[in-house]
């Protein structure tokens, strides 16, 4: 096949609509706009969210607290769901997704203090309690910040 063989598929290609044209082609006249008003006129027509001079649904609603767009989105988790590691092992982000835990590292993931933990694992995550760091070596563990 050579490009000036290429052809486009059968009915993906469609001819415009010829629009103002006579009235026989059904698009003549008004040329679906209507009559008269502020849509039939050419031009950029109205801004998003205008409605026709009443306050605007944007403008309506109250507003309140702010949400800052840089802040980062750490996920929680706690000692206690770490027992579904087994002895020894390294328990990472990646780790965590894969098992479950966490559907989505974000900006980091950080252990909460919260639960019990019988096993001695190397964790490495961002962040932890102190609560979290301590039982974490008082199980024969380490807790590593990446």
């Amino acid at each position: 096949m050579k490009l000036h063989e290429l052809s486009p598929v059968e009915g993906s290609k469609k001819s415009p609509k010829r629009i103002g044209r006579g009235h026989g082609s059904g698009w003549g006249k008004t040329a679906g706009k209507g009559h008269k008003g502020q849509k039939v006129r050419s031009g950029k027509g109205m801004r998003v969210g205008f409605e026709g001079g009443q306050m605007p649904l944007q403008r309506r609603i109250p507003k309140r607290g702010f949400n800052n767009i840089f802040a980062k989105e750490i996920v929680a988790i706690n000692v206690g769901t770490l027992n579904r590691f087994e002895n020894g092992a390294v328990v990472d982000a990646k780790a965590l997704v894969e098992a479950g835990i966490v559907k989505n590292s974000f900006d980091g993931i950080k252990v909460l203090g919260n639960g019990k933990l019988e096993k001695k694992l190397t964790v490495k995550v961002s962040a932890y309690s102190e609560s979290a760091k301590a039982k974490i070596e008082a199980a024969g563990g380490k807790a590593e910040v990446v």
